[in-house]
């Protein structure tokens, strides 16, 4: 079995047994402090295992393969977290742009806010991302027909005297 496949029974496992908020309060801490490190250290670029990271900041593989599922998306060269294991190297070449977007788009105020990314992006950087993300998520419909248009059905009507009658 897969550590990703552990990580993911585990997380049910574990809301079953001890709740949905003491999994995150676990989680979360883990995936602040990791974050943590890694922004105040962004020039560089980390090399680690699964099994380095979790030893190194008291944790368990299953929590770390599941930090590591969270900034996998942010990562210039992405993993298949099927195939990785405790032993296999790992490196964490953010794309910093990418991951705070990402952070946004997961709602991890806790994360996006910390102070470290003071030192990674302006304030007005910061905004700009955060514009990108909110116009992200506005749905548009360009293809939406006007009264006085020629009906989509074909009939050659204008869509006021067809399908746009009672509407």
């Amino acid at each position: 079995m897969s550590l990703y496949t552990q990580w993911t029974e585990m997380v049910v496992d574990y809301v079953k047994n001890k709740g949905e908020e003491a999994f995150w309060v676990e989680y979360s801490k883990l995936e602040k402090g990791i974050y943590k490190e890694l922004l105040a250290n962004h020039k560089e670029v980390k090399k680690t295992t699964i099994n380095e990271l979790a030893k190194e900041h008291n944790s368990t593989v299953e929590f770390t393969m599941g930090f590591m599922d969270g900034i996998n998306d942010s990562l210039k060269n992405q993993y298949d977290l099927e195939a990785v294991d405790g032993d296999t190297e790992l490196v964490f070449d953010i794309n910093l742009e990418t991951l705070y977007f990402n952070m946004l788009d997961a709602k991890a105020e806790y994360l996006y806010k910390l102070p470290q990314w003071e030192g990674i992006f302006s304030e007005e950087k910061r905004n700009e991302i955060q514009k990108q993300f909110r116009e992200s998520k506005i749905v548009r419909n360009f293809d939406k027909v006007g009264r006085n248009d020629v009906c989509p059905c074909g009939s050659g009507k204008k869509y006021k005297k067809c399908c746009g009658r009672d509407k």
